[in-house]
């Protein structure tokens, strides 16, 4: 069987002649030009830099994990904020439920209230809103790179400071998985991450874990297991690189929480032996 190549050309009219129409959209402009473009250009460095290293063994499944760890290495500061937004948005949610309970009877102070509250945690709703922007971005992003982008479609974006692209990419990862088109093996492993992250995720919770988050640890793989059943094995693995970096995150937060409680259970054992 052949190795799947990425083979970049201009072959692409249609979208060059969109991009040049001067009622080009401007957010997708702004969009490929501050988001897409330089993160295009850091997978297509990250495989040159690999070719550079061992020839023979460049694998842009290999630049997608490298890529996929820088990228969530950046996307840190914004995973802890909206970490601390998700305490907020619940003891938020908790609030307005005893509102509810009190002003039952009373829609229209109801809806004060909430407005008040609203008004209240102005800069918790912000931030929520700012990471499901970038959440959305990161999709698209995403999903453009693993279609039309590993297709040639945006090789008039590569910058023109960078070393010279190779014109063929390796696209089978391993020798094994093609990255170009869908894999069950890659989905099934994407799955089992999704509900080992998941699971791991709900033992850490600060929160009660109900009925619904219980359906979610079930629902939410099966759900992403058909979602992702038909798409490029490039996608698969870069959400089983970025789960198994949270992974990493979380067994750190336990560790420590293991240390600190470890600490304080001797710091009382030494207490009691020095009061006696």
């Amino acid at each position: 069987m052949a190795t799947p190549i990425f083979r970049f050309s201009h072959n692409y009219p249609h979208r060059l002649a969109l991009a040049q129409k001067p009622g080009y959209n401007l957010i997708m402009g702004l969009f490929t030009t501050l988001i897409y473009q330089p993160f295009f250009n850091l997978l297509v460095g990250i495989y040159w830099i690999l070719g550079q290293i061992a020839p023979a063994a460049a694998d842009m499944g290999v630049a997608v994990i490298v890529f996929t760890i820088i990228f969530r290495i950046l996307w840190l500061p914004i995973s802890f904020a909206s970490g601390r937004s998700a305490k907020e948005r619940h003891e938020i949610s908790l609030k307005i439920k005893e509102i509810q309970q009190s002003f039952s009877q009373e829609p229209v102070k109801l809806q004060a209230e909430i407005k008040k509250l609203t008004r209240s945690n102005r800069r918790i709703i912000f931030m929520s809103s700012i990471n499901l922007f970038f959440q959305i971005m990161v999709m698209l992003m995403l999903y453009r790179i693993f279609t039309t982008g590993l297709e040639g479609a945006d090789f008039h974006l590569i910058y023109s400071w960078l070393p010279p692209h190779p014109e063929q990419f390796n696209l089978t990862f391993l020798g094994k998985f093609d990255l170009a088109h869908p894999n069950w093996i890659l989905n099934w492993i994407n799955t089992g991450v999704i509900f080992a992250a998941e699971l791991l995720s709900s033992l850490l919770s600060p929160f009660p874990t109900g009925r619904t988050e219980l359906m979610s640890l079930f629902v939410l793989p099966l759900g992403a297991f058909t979602f992702f059943a038909y798409m490029p094995a490039g996608k698969k693995l870069f959400v089983i690189t970025t789960l198994l970096f949270s992974i990493v995150l979380m067994l750190a937060k336990l560790v420590k929480i293991v240390y600190y409680e470890s600490r304080s259970r001797l710091r009382k054992v030494a207490y009691g032996l020095i009061i006696k």
